[in-house]
């Protein structure tokens, strides 16, 4: 994955080459990018990448060069999305702030009723927020609200990490460009939108099929707080797999086509994911739980544009 991530931007910087080709390799970097997303800085930030603690913190900070911030990203992935899934209010991956619904429970616009339309050309434009707005505000509200996964850190040294790692990623991917390619500073801005609109909708479409589709609950806890079931009865009702017999798409995502089994055993490598499988679904099977999966990627696509369609139509008029 980091061969697919990074061999592209060595060859643009160091080979003479026709333009269009260099934008084609920033696509390439883009599915890298998403490839090293789902498959290295996602187990590393998990804690299980390695069995040795450096090792998946090594792994882990691969976000930096991808955009992103381990303290936000563990805060809002490993704290708020694996224990409130599918919660409105609660878990931040169902928040699109009011562009898109994801949920019955969020405020209606007449606007929604188009989502699904476009929805997909926003989708691309994930990782770009992550790169220039969505790791400042998340750190603000999350240090505000003093959420941590593990041991809460100096805010100073959080807000230092942002700004140093931040400062180096726009060297890598704008500033060295800018100097190394004889070509105008817009073409690079260019290049660089092409990568990140590449991976961002990539990694979209991934998440949403876990969540997002019709298959899936999104229950909204009692007055007390409390919620109907347990936390890992909870991960069977909120959650999909999709595609999980499909070798590509299980070396690609990184094991995120099989979202039951990661929920359910986050500190475990998503190469273990399809034997677990097995014993996942008889189990549920046995307890009378739901086990929601579906065999093809296209058919969990097609399902979540349905379900966006659903909940686009106005609440009063929804079946």
């Amino acid at each position: 994955m980091f061969s697919i991530f990074l061999t592209p931007y060595f060859l643009i910087l160091t080979i003479d080459m026709n333009q269009w080709l260099q934008l084609l390799l920033t696509i390439v970097i883009g599915i890298g990018m998403a490839g090293v997303g789902m498959n290295v800085m996602h187990d590393g930030n998990h804690g299980s990448y390695s069995s040795k603690q450096w090792i998946n913190k090594a792994m882990g900070a691969s976000i930096y060069i991808l955009a992103g911030n381990v303290y936000n990203w563990k805060v809002q992935h490993n704290v708020l999305h694996h224990t409130y899934t599918n919660i409105h209010g609660h878990d931040e991956d169902l928040d699109a702030g009011r562009i898109i619904r994801f949920t019955e429970h969020a405020k209606w616009q007449r606007f929604h009723r188009f989502q699904h339309l476009y929805s997909i050309l926003l989708y691309g434009l994930l990782t770009l927020n992550w790169a220039i707005t969505t790791d400042i505000r998340q750190m603000r509200r999350y240090i505000k609200r003093k959420l941590s996964y593990g041991e809460f850190k100096s805010p100073v040294e959080q807000w230092s990490i942002l700004v140093i790692t931040k400062i180096i990623y726009v060297s890598i991917w704008i500033v060295i460009p800018m100097v190394f390619l004889d070509i105008a500073w817009w073409k690079v801005l260019i290049g660089f939108f092409a990568m990140h609109y590449t991976a961002g909708l990539i990694l979209s479409v991934v998440f949403q099929l876990a969540h997002v589709v019709e298959d899936v609950e999104t229950p909204l806890p009692e007055e007390n707080g409390t919620l109907k079931n347990t936390w890992a009865i909870h991960q069977l009702f909120t959650t999909t797999n999709f595609s999980t017999k499909n070798k590509i798409v299980n070396w690609f995502t990184g094991g995120l086509n099989h979202q039951v089994e990661h929920h359910i055993f986050p500190n475990i490598s998503h190469i273990h994911y399809t034997k677990i499988a097995k014993i996942v679904k008889e189990t549920a099977q046995e307890f009378n739980l739901p086990y929601n999966e579906y065999d093809t990627t296209r058919k969990a696509i097609i399902s979540h544009f349905k379900h966006l369609k659903e909940l686009g139509k106005k609440p009063s008029l929804q079946a």
